[in-house]
């Protein structure tokens, strides 16, 4: 099944669909073995990866597809991309779709910060017109090939205008022709209740511990009314997390020895990675 066919499935169909943003396509195959049915490929990881800078648009467009494309090939599940704000206005954003949907994603969303833009739980968020990011829906809508791909709008208005303008843009969005709508960084629970009461069509959850919005679990959220969530950072903390611990370690020892609980072992990241199977298809070649 196509990776936007596979997507729009999950979206529409219960439970709630829990979508980890994955580090990097090392990740991406350990989100797909430990039972994961889609994955993230999203600006605030790719950053880390990449540059080991924040979430400020620092990455070019080629950049994060390039992250995407290799996630997608590292994976069997589909993936979800960041659009960013599009890179530009709407003949961009025809770009953005179609470099993306040439990588293999699922779906792509867009957002209404003006660029270069901020992590959504920042602060000194500015916005663009409502009608505009209509438009770029608009543009993102027309520029797919596959039917199915699809697009998700985002709003961060609750921080720069509050609930009321997010719900409207929100609304305005969908009507654009968004599948899915993303009002970013709700302050409460019963904002995130009037979100799912208020905006028509599906909508999508950002679970960011520390963030602004209140860490709810998937059942939760489901209750709500929401239909997907995102885990954003736990991959790229853990990450951070354990190699902080384990350099620490082996500048304190000069030796990796004090710490073999901490780390797989040779034959298990081989298993990880397909080595196996590399293996075995080279070999398939040399048969008669």
């Amino acid at each position: 099944m196509r990776a936007p066919t596979r997507l729009r499935e999950l979206i529409a169909a219960d439970p709630i669909l829990v979508i980890p943003v994955v580090h990097d396509p090392l990740c991406a195959r350990i989100a797909e073995q430990a039972g994961f049915s889609a994955i993230f490929s999203a600006g605030y990881a790719n950053s880390a990866a990449l540059l080991g800078r924040p979430d400020v648009g620092l990455l070019t467009l080629t950049e994060m597809v390039d992250c995407a494309s290799r996630i997608v090939e590292a994976t069997t599940i589909p993936v979800f991309a960041d659009g960013d704000t599009g890179y530009g206005n709407v003949t961009n954003v025809v770009r953005t779709v179609s470099l993306y949907e040439k990588a293999g994603v699922g779906g792509v969303f867009i957002e209404d910060q003006v660029s270069p833009k901020r992590c959504g739980h920042m602060e000194g968020k500015a916005l663009i017109p409502a009608e505009e990011m209509a438009a770029k829906v608009r543009a993102a809508v027309d520029a797919k090939v596959d039917p199915d791909l699809v697009i998700m709008a985002r709003t961060d208005a609750i921080a720069v205008n509050g609930i009321e303008d997010a719900i409207e843009r929100a609304n305005l969005y969908y009507e654009a022709g968004a599948d899915l709508t993303f009002v970013e960084a709700p302050e409460s629970v019963e904002q995130m209740r009037r979100i799912c009461r208020e905006v028509n069509g599906p909508a999508f959850a950002n679970m960011l511990p520390g963030g602004k919005t209140p860490v709810l679990s998937a059942p939760e959220l489901e209750e709500i009314g929401y239909a997907v969530v995102a885990d954003p950072v736990s991959c790229t903390y853990a990450i951070t997390h354990a190699v902080r611990h384990v350099f620490s370690e082996l500048k304190r020892t000069g030796s990796s020895a004090s710490y073999p609980g901490h780390l797989v072992g040779f034959d298990e990241f081989n298993r990880l990675v397909g080595l196996q199977e590399i293996r075995e298809r080279e070999q398939s070649y040399y048969r008669k």
